[in-house]
């Protein structure tokens, strides 16, 4: 009988002073967040007015045109009549002396689209002198409305080129009359128009290339190299931007301005933490064809900080312990449940330790202390903020008597549904602020002279990722971004 109830008290002894439960924690997984690299194409425009461009036309092209002064042997052709069934010439051809010149007025530039409109007024002063010893001197005025197109492009080098082609007509040509018959001059002026015209060819491109277009593509290209911070806490995100290919996209005239338009094919990275350093910059490669599909894609991720479920477990437990807790072969238990600690761990699980107390109503044994873990699978479903955790089990077995009481109540059905009531987290609030927090970073950020524009335009969210520092809902955001030049202290 003696031995009986020392094995009791050795029971009631071992039952009162357990403190470590012998269910070990599983290893912690510190793992940080990792994304994967979108490839985004960036619109960059680089453009100038076009009254710029218009005025630079103006001065490099000459007032006069071009000036006349030739003899003609034929100026006025000989006069034939038919006699006898024979044509006799009846006056001889009559020679002159051709001067003339010819000037423009204001070059207009105007257009849409890639191509550029070119509006030249022309105005012809055209002598005749000394026809045939008889007159000394007729003049003649006329003018014309030079209409050139010219479609824009650009070279291997990024250096402009111009194709024009030309219309026009003589609203007036010019001429005169004598001895019953018309002198036109509008051959000899067409003739020099042809000139006009290579001249614009040659002119065109230069008076584009001092645009600067190249020296703002560099500096574009350089700039883009960065990160932006998209949230500032909970968690610090940033995406980092490392162009890779510049797509030309052709000239586009109109609004008052000749714009350049481009695509920077990038990779969007995305960092939580501390800011990433700058990707390694690389020299501005030459025109690409075939880019991607236009779009500014990068992730914006949400965090469940561990440190936000503890304490919410901690009281979804006080709440089940004050109803009481009725445990199967057992009976009532008195349950009193302590701090509790939240990890990733392997297998994509999460680690949960509950420091708990616990002491049946009947009988002999007294309470027993100690910290159970379990393990736990998060999840969440397609486009759901709401995340649920499945496969809730003991991490450990034990044959020690005194831990199986604590395993008997972290086996029973309430308190793990209680368990996994607490670690069910909604993100639509965090994920509605992140949003908003990173529409408005990308809406207008600045790199020196260039400013990065965006606009979320579609988001959706994938699956959860247990992280070492946190719970992470990857965020998916598509839209339109474009980079614009606005050196900084100029006038809009």
């Amino acid at each position: 009988m003696r031995w009986r109830w020392a094995a009791v008290v050795a029971l009631v002894a071992l039952a009162g002073c357990s403190r470590d439960a012998g269910n070990p924690a599983p290893p912690p997984v510190n793992t940080p967040a990792a994304f994967p690299k979108q490839s985004s194409t960036i619109v960059v425009p680089v453009s100038a007015p076009l009254a710029d461009l218009e005025r630079r036309i103006n001065a490099a092209t000459p007032r006069t045109l071009w000036q006349i002064d030739k003899h003609e042997d034929r100026c006025v052709p000989p006069k034939r009549i038919k006699l006898l069934g024979r044509q006799v010439k009846v006056t001889p051809a009559l020679g002159c002396r051709i001067v003339g010149t010819v000037t423009r007025g204001a070059i207009r530039l105007g257009g849409h689209g890639s191509t550029l409109a070119i509006d030249l007024p022309v105005s012809a002063t055209i002598s005749a002198r000394d026809v045939g010893g008889i007159i000394k001197r007729e003049t003649a005025t006329g003018s014309a409305m030079v209409h050139a197109t010219a479609v824009l492009s650009i070279d291997r080098r990024w250096t402009p080129v111009a194709k024009v082609r030309i219309a026009y007509d003589w609203i007036d040509p010019p001429g005169i009359d004598f001895l019953g018959q018309r002198i036109r001059f509008v051959g000899k002026a067409d003739a020099k128009l042809k000139g006009v015209i290579a001249g614009l060819e040659r002119d065109l491109p230069r008076e584009l290339a001092k645009m600067r277009v190249r020296d703002q593509l560099a500096a574009a290209w350089a700039q883009s190299f960065t990160a932006i911070q998209l949230n500032r806490d909970r968690p610090p995100v940033w995406m980092r931007i490392a162009p890779r290919r510049l797509g030309f996209g052709g000239y586009r005239i109109g609004g008052g301005r000749v714009e350049l338009v481009l695509a920077a094919e990038a990779l969007t990275e995305t960092f939580v933490g501390d800011r990433p350093a700058d990707p390694p910059r690389t020299p501005l490669p030459p025109p690409a064809r075939d880019m991607g599909a236009p779009g500014l894609r990068f992730f914006i991720p949400v965090l469940a900080d561990f440190r936000q479920l503890e304490p919410v477990v901690e009281r979804a437990l006080g709440k089940l312990a004050a109803k009481g807790i009725d445990l199967a072969g057992i009976g009532p238990v008195d349950a009193q449940f302590g701090k509790v600690t939240i990890y990733a761990t392997t297998g994509g699980r999460l680690a949960v330790g509950i420091q708990a107390t616990v002491k049946p109503r009947r009988g002999l044994l007294g309470p027993t202390h100690g910290e159970m873990w379990l393990s736990a699978i998060p999840y969440n479903d397609a486009n759901s903020q709401a995340v649920h955790v499945r496969d809730l089990r003991i991490a450990g077995r034990t044959d020690s008597k005194a831990v199986n009481l604590l395993m008997a109540l972290f086996d029973d059905s309430a308190v793990q549904a209680s368990i996994r009531d607490g670690l069910t987290h909604d993100f639509a609030g965090d994920y509605a602020k992140v949003l908003v927090a990173a529409r408005r970073a990308i809406a207008a950020h600045r790199e020196g002279d260039f400013v990065l524009s965006a606009d979320v335009t579609d988001v959706d969210n994938g699956t959860l990722a247990v992280t070492g520092q946190g719970l992470f809902l990857p965020v998916r955001a598509r839209g339109v971004a474009n980079i614009r030049f606005a050196p900084q202290g100029a006038r809009r």
